[in-house]
Formats: structure tokens, sequence, C-alpha cells
């Protein structure tokens, strides 16, 4: 009888059983704590990346493709992008209409031409928590528009 009560009052081996399953926990927070910041440090490069592209185009407005094309390779260059992921579209404004439309020809002669460009990046960022089956990748959409005329 008394070793069955000494087996119910042992409680040395209680700290390494609450440790076991705390530390799991605290490793998963730890981890996704830091994906999280990865996450937000890639969104903020982003954003410093379009705004940059933006004073350059302000600085010297693309006139055409080449120039739209070494814009491009500058930003692909500093975000580490690829070709596909940095697009520059040009759009107008015809008089103070509230459409923007592709093509300069789609404007009436005599009208008042406004020229934006528009800088559009893309990327792709997996956390680590979906190789566990949690949660899904994360997508960069990142726009700015600029009028340069």
């Amino acid at each position: 009888m008394m070793k069955m009560h000494n087996l119910f009052t042992d409680d040395s081996g209680s700290t390494v059983i609450e440790t076991a399953f705390v530390i799991p926990i605290l490793a998963m927070m730890a981890l996704g704590g830091f994906d999280v910041s990865k996450i937000v440090a890639r969104h903020m490069d982003l954003q410093t990346a379009v705004g940059e592209a933006e004073s350059i185009v302000l600085a010297s407005p693309p006139n055409d493709s080449d120039d739209r094309a070494v814009l491009e390779d500058v930003i692909e260059a500093s975000t580490g992008l690829a070709d596909s992921q940095v697009t520059l579209t040009s759009q107008y404004r015809c008089n103070s209409a509230t459409a923007l439309v592709n093509a300069v020809t789609s404007c009436n002669i005599g009208d008042t031409i406004s020229e934006f460009i528009t800088i559009r990046m893309t990327d792709t960022y997996s956390p680590l928590w979906t190789t566990f089956g949690v949660g899904s990748d994360v997508d960069y959409d990142i726009s700015r528009r600029v009028q340069v005329s």
C-alpha cells in the first residue's frame, strides 16, 4: 500500500511532461513570428521599390518602349523580381474623362491628353507554415499610377 501512495504523490516528472507540451507550441510561435516579419519586410521592400520607380518616372518620363524596358530593368535589379513580375503600362485621359484609355488614338483631335504610367509589381512568398498544410502563399500585387503629362 505504501508503494502505491508514493507513486501518486511523486510529482518529480511533471515539469518534463509540461515542457514537452509547451516547447512545440513556443517553437511554432517563434517560427510564425519570423515568417510574419519576412512577409511585412518584403511588402515594405516592394513599396519602397515602387516609390523609387515613381521618382524615376517623374524625373525622366519614359517616352517609348525602350525607356520603359530600361526602367523595368532597374526595378527588377533593385527588387530581385523576374521580368514577368514587373510591368509598366501607359494609359491616357481624354480631357476630363473619368475613365482612362489604353491608346492615345482613342482621344479626339483637339482633346487635352494626360498620360499616366502604371507601375505594377507582383511576387509570391511561401511561409513555413504552408509546408504543414496551414494557410496559403502570400501574393503581393503592388501598383502605382503616375501622371507624367
